[in-house]
């Protein structure tokens, strides 16, 4: 059996170049932005935040990586009353979340910004919010869901999970079975 080499794009088999590839042109590969996931996803979060995606204040989310400069850089306590709003979160619901005092939390300035600890925290419920609203169809069903018992974790609440990363992980890939027809 001849082995196949996959490096920089030039292939062989048993040492004889393959001179027949079919090359397909970029722009099969490129998807416009509202029939992609992953920037369909961003700008829910976002929108969720009520930050605009495309600011001075940060670069274009492209992929994952990318929110590591947001975090580092924090984002404005601002976009903790939008989440909440969003969602039904309370402040002492968030404070708990991402681990301050609900009295300090109303301290901070609307363009104060958050700390790096706290904005992955925020991203993360964004995130979830997100997927749940796009996996339930509508925000007020995934709210719903988020303020029952789910047999599939224990039979508690889904809120209960979120003051841990692990927790709002085990919420998403829940979202996903549920996305897949795949019940506990």
């Amino acid at each position: 059996m001849g082995q196949v080499t996959d490096m920089k794009k030039k292939f062989t088999i048993e040492n004889e170049p393959i001179t027949s590839i079919v090359e397909s042109p970029a722009a099969v590969y490129t998807l416009a932005a509202s029939s992609n996931p992953f920037l369909n996803l961003v700008r829910s979060i976002f929108l969720l935040l009520g930050i605009p995606n495309e600011s001075s204040a940060h670069p274009p989310i492209k992929n994952n990586a990318d929110f590591i400069d947001i975090i580092r850089d924090g984002i404005p306590r601002k976009s903790i009353d939008h989440l909440m709003e969003n969602t039904g979160l309370t402040v002492v619901e968030i404070s708990n979340i991402i681990r301050t005092s609900d009295r300090t939390l109303r301290r901070y300035t609307a363009k104060q910004k958050l700390n790096p600890e706290q904005t992955e925290r925020i991203l993360e419920l964004a995130r979830l919010y997100s997927r749940g609203e796009e996996v339930f169809g509508q925000m007020e069903k995934f709210k719903s869901w988020m303020n029952n018992p789910v047999m599939a974790l224990g039979n508690k609440k889904p809120k209960e999970f979120l003051d841990t990363s692990i927790g709002i992980e085990l919420l998403i890939n829940e979202l996903g079975r549920i996305e897949h027809g795949i019940f506990a």
